[in-house]
C-alpha cells in the first residue's frame, strides 16, 4: 500500500511544473544523506603514535620521501571538536600538504577527556603536556630545534607556552585564528558576562562542560546560518555529489565535539573572555606570570577576515605584545574553519603556511 501511494504520489509530482519535481527530487536525495548513508571516512595521511599522556596521543605523519626541512612541526589544536579537521581529506588536508612539501609533521591530540578529568585545568595541558611533545619532537626527529603550530585556542596556549618556556629551542611559531585580546569578543561578551553567567556554578554542578553546549554557544552566534542554513544548502546541491560528500565531511566533524574538563573550562571563561588576563600580562598559569614579551621566535600570526569566533583584531593584538624580531601578520579571505578546509585554503592556508616555514626551516 505504501508503495503504491509513494507512486502515485511521484505520478502527481511529475505532471506538474519541472521545478516542482526537481525540488522533489533534491528533498528526496537530501533525506537519503541525513538517513541512510554513512559517515564519511577522515583522516587519510598515514600517522602513527609515538607518545601518550592520559587520553592525549602525539602523532608523527609517515611518509614515503625523506623529510627536505631540518626542522620538524608540531600542531597544536583546540580543547574542543578533534584535530581531524586539519586532515580531513585528501586534497584538501593541510597536513597531506604540509608532508607532501618535506615537512616532518606531528599532531598533539588531546583525546577525548571523561568525567575524571574534571579537575584537568590549563595548567595541566600547557605545562605537562606541550613541553612534553616538543621534546618527543626533537628526540624522534633528531633535530635542534622545532617549529609549533596552533590552532584557534590551540595557538593562545602554545602562545603561553612559549612564554612560559623561552629554554626550549623553538625556532618558529604559526598561530592561525588564534584570540589573544578578549576585550572585544563580539557576542561572546553577552554570552558570558559575568553578571548573567554563573560560570562556578555551571561548572561545580557539571564537572564536564558536553560539547553540545559548546556547540550550541559558538553557533548561536549566526544562528539562522547555522542551525538552518546547512540544511537549505544540502536540499538546494543535493544533486550535485561533490557538494554532499564535502557537506556531509564538515557536519561530521561539526557533530563530532569532544567534552571541555570544567576547570579548564572556568579558566579559559574567567581569565580570557571575562577578564582578558593574557593581554593585560595578569594571567598566572601555575604560580608562574605570562609574558607574552618572552616569545622571540619568528612568528607567523594568521586572522581569517571572515572570522566571528576569533576576529582579526582578536588575533591582530598579538603582534605589540611579543619581542619577535621576525614577525609576519596575515588576513586571509576565509573564516574560522575555511582557514584550513575548502578551496579558500588550499588556494590561500597552504601555500602561505608552506613557504613561510620552508624560507624558516632551513
Amino acid at each position: 500500500m505504501s508503495i503504491a501511494v509513494t507512486k502515485d504520489w511521484e505520478n502527481f509530482l511529475e505532471s506538474l511544473a519541472p521545478e516542482a519535481t526537481q525540488t522533489y527530487t533534491r528533498v528526496k536525495r537530501a533525506t537519503e544523506v541525513l538517513a541512510v548513508e554513512p559517515e564519511p571516512q577522515v583522516g587519510p595521511t598515514p600517522k602513527e603514535v609515538i607518545w601518550t599522556k592520559n587520553k592525549a596521543k602525539l602523532y608523527r605523519y609517515t611518509s614515503n620521501e625523506p623529510s627536505t626541512h631540518k626542522v620538524p612541526l608540531l600542531l597544536v589544536y583546540a580543547l574542543i571538536n578533534k584535530p581531524y579537521i586539519l586532515d580531513l581529506k585528501k586534497g584538501s588536508s593541510l597536513i597531506e600538504y604540509l608532508v607532501n612539501r618535506g615537512f616532518d609533521v606531528y599532531l598533539l591530540d588531546w583525546g577525548t577527556p571523561s568525567y575524571e578529568d574534571k579537575n584537568m585545568k590549563l595548567d595541566n595541558y600547557i605545562l605537562d603536556y606541550i613541553p612534553r611533545a616538543v621534546n618527543k619532537v626533537l628526540r624522534t626527529s633528531e633535530a635542534k630545534e622545532v617549529s609549533v603550530l596552533g590552532y584557534c585556542m590551540g595557538g593562545t596556549m602554545t602562545s603561553i607556552f612559549a612564554s612560559l618556556h623561552p629554554e626550549l629551542p623553538v625556532r618558529n611559531l604559526i598561530f592561525m585564528t588564534s584570540p589573544f585580546d578578549f576585550s572585544d569578543s563580539g557576542l561572546f561578551d553577552h554570552f558570558l558576562d559575568e553578571r548573567y553567567f554563573n560560570l562556578d556554578q555551571l561548572v561545580e554542578t557539571m564537572g564536564i562542560i558536553p560539547p553540545e553546549m559548546i556547540d550550541f554557544g559558538n553557533k548561536m552566534l549566526k544562528p539562522i546560518a547555522n542551525f538552518c542554513g546547512p540544511y537549505v544548502n544540502l536540499v538546494n546541491n543535493s544533486d550535485n555529489e561533490k557538494f554532499v560528500n564535502n557537506w556531509k565531511l564538515m557536519q561530521k566533524w561539526l557533530s563530532d565535539g569532544i567534552p571541555f574538563p570544567g576547570e579548564a573550562y572556568r579558566q579559559w571563561i574567567r581569565d580570557f573572555y571575562q577578564q582578558n588576563k593574557l593581554i593585560k600580562g595578569e594571567l598566572v598559569i601555575r604560580g608562574k606570570k605570562v609574558d607574552l614579551k618572552n616569545i622571540k621566535a619568528n612568528v607567523l600570526n594568521i586572522a581569517a577576515e571572515r572570522d566571528h569566533i576569533a576576529m582579526p583584531h582578536q588575533v591582530e593584538a598579538l603582534m605589540d605584545n611579543i619581542s619577535s624580531q621576525d614577525k609576519e601578520y596575515v588576513v586571509l579571505p576565509t573564516g574560522h574553519v575555511s582557514v584550513t578546509i575548502g578551496s579558500r585554503a588550499v588556494k590561500h592556508t597552504y601555500p602561505k603556511i608552506g613557504d613561510w616555514l620552508a624560507e624558516h626551516s632551513n
